[in-house]
């Protein structure tokens, strides 16, 4: 539309708005809307409120003994499976003392490495469980998670697996693994 025409001696009228100063206007101008923030409109997962079942599971999942039986059972595994390496690279397996030069028999290897696997697997059982135990109950003390639970509970931990040993390997076992899980601790965070 051509602006109407002007009486002389009388400015001109302004021109008309060009389109993308009113779509500015409407972007970022006086006219923008502020929008509520919803993650469905962003391209995210919409998330419905959780059912009771749900934050059960969840409570369960999140408990100190959940946390003690999950890690005594991925030490348990893991333990086996390094037990069982540690005894296929390990050239006296199925050695016999008394007649050293026996080739030890398939099934006496494999009865060696299934003993050695069953070793190691309690041993990790136990330390895993420990370790995850303490470490969800001094988290639950302080109220928060960082890197000092863990040195805690490492330390506690190897304290209590040295002590046994008596005071001296309990204090060396202490710091050990309070070193040895500020170290872990230090590289998946």
């Amino acid at each position: 539309a051509a602006p109407p025409p002007s009486a002389p001696g009388e400015p001109a009228p302004p021109p008309p708005p060009l389109q993308y100063s009113l779509l500015l206007q409407h972007l970022v101008g006086d006219k923008r809307q502020p929008r509520v923030w919803d993650p469905a409109a962003l391209g995210g997962i919409p998330c419905p409120p959780k059912s009771e079942e749900q934050k059960m599971v969840e409570r369960v999942m999140e408990s100190c003994p959940f946390k003690a039986a999950l890690a005594c059972v991925g030490g348990f595994v893991l333990g086996g499976a390094f037990g069982i390496f540690t005894a296929g690279i390990d050239t006296n397996v199925g050695f016999d003392p008394k007649d050293p030069y026996r080739t030890p028999t398939a099934k006496e290897v494999l009865k060696d490495m299934g003993q050695r696997g069953i070793s190691y697997a309690k041993n990790f059982a136990i330390v895993g469980a420990m370790f995850s135990c303490t470490e969800c109950v001094v988290e639950s003390y302080r109220g928060k998670s960082d890197w000092k639970n863990s040195v805690i509970s490492g330390c506690i931990t190897g304290g209590a697996i040295g002590f046994r040993a008596g005071l001296k390997a309990g204090v060396i076992g202490c710091g050990g693994f309070a070193a040895f899980s500020a170290a872990v601790d230090y590289y998946l965070r």
